[in-house]
């Protein structure tokens, strides 16, 4: 089997490994398509060094089918359609105590802090793997993860129909949190600089803006009579971004804080103060989330086809990588692992 390494900063290595077969509990799947995130931009710009080891095997978006079966798993069939859920919690911590897993303090998250998807033969604990429809096209199926997190960040903002919802920063994740939001009934606007971007929204039928030329507040403002968006999410990861995002906001808005920010922002406090407004932390999904990520992509709601800019070979893992870089000219990038050892 061929699996992609992290050597360092800058420097990702495909190396021949023999497969693991798996344990009791354990079922190891032919990985078919990868996603790259910004997580995985993180670790290959170096950034991450303290968590993730040399020769760590990344990723964690995926799909693929069932390849063998460990002893005494139930529910799952050799050649199944599949995905994996790469959050595995210690059960002990705070967290996990009082019913919030999926932030767990001790958190193995796969791809990060143990052997993840990129890989064409993956072994993986079968707590973690959910069946995908068998009639979900594979590379669409790569998209559940990330569909996951938008699911969890709207969830968390209790998004309901009818409400005006500003989504700041228009990457792959704001996109996906604009057409979660609008599948829930709200009217939203999607801020973004960046043409390429805008006109992906654009063309699956979400109203974007370049914040550049345009006065944001006052065009939220006349939509809203003058009262401002229900929601906000902040996902450019920029100070403007929160800015923007303040701003907008009603009375008792909620603005939900998605980009992560590597370091602190100036908040305009008393805004929060003279409108009793809501901050809101969202990080990744519970499995709930997940499920409700898969029905969303396979009925179509997630238009994934338009969403995927380019499908790669392995070899050229350097170049998808790269791609990402620079946010222009591309959203999601896929890695097809079809045609690689086992």
């Amino acid at each position: 089997m061929k699996a992609v390494v992290y050597r360092g900063a800058r420097d990702l290595g495909i190396e021949d490994r023999a497969p693991e077969p798996p344990g009791p509990g354990q079922v190891r799947i032919a990985v078919a398509y990868t996603g790259i995130c910004g997580t995985d931009l993180h670790i290959f710009h170096g950034d991450m060094d303290a968590r993730v080891g040399a020769s760590a095997v990344l990723g964690h978006e995926m799909s693929g089918r069932v390849a063998a079966l460990g002893d005494g798993v139930t529910g799952l069939t050799v050649g199944q359609p599949v995905t994996v859920m790469p959050t595995r919690a210690c059960g002990q911590c705070a967290a996990c105590r009082c019913g919030n897993s999926h932030i767990c303090h001790a958190m193995d998250f796969l791809g990060i802090d143990s052997p993840g998807a990129m890989q064409s033969s993956w072994t993986v604990p079968a707590e973690l793997v959910l069946p995908l429809p068998d009639d979900l096209p594979l590379d669409h199926a790569a998209l559940v993860e990330p569909v996951a997190v938008a699911v969890h960040d709207v969830g968390r903002a209790k998004v309901a129909s009818g409400e005006h919802v500003v989504v700041v920063g228009g990457g792959p994740v704001g996109v996906l949190i604009a057409a979660v939001a609008r599948a829930r009934g709200a009217q939203v606007l999607l801020v973004e600089p960046d043409g390429f971007r805008r006109g992906v929204a654009s063309g699956i039928g979400i109203e974007a803006v370049d914040p550049g030329p345009t006065d944001v507040v006052a065009l939220v403002n006349e939509r809203t009579g003058g009262a401002g968006a229900d929601v906000a999410f902040e996902v450019s990861g920029s100070a403007a971004g929160v800015g923007t995002a303040v701003d907008v906001l009603t009375t008792r808005g909620r603005l939900v804080m998605v980009a992560i920010h590597p370091q602190p922002r100036p908040v305009n406090l008393h805004r929060f103060f003279w409108r009793e407004l809501e901050l809101l932390g969202a990080r990744l999904y519970q499995r709930e989330d997940v499920v409700e990520a898969i029905r969303l992509v396979a009925a179509g709601v997630i238009p994934a086809r338009e969403l995927i800019s380019r499908v790669l070979p392995v070899a050229g893992v350097t170049d998808a990588f790269t791609a990402l870089e620079g946010g222009g000219g591309v959203m999601k990038v896929l890695l097809d692992w079809r045609e690689e050892g086992r």
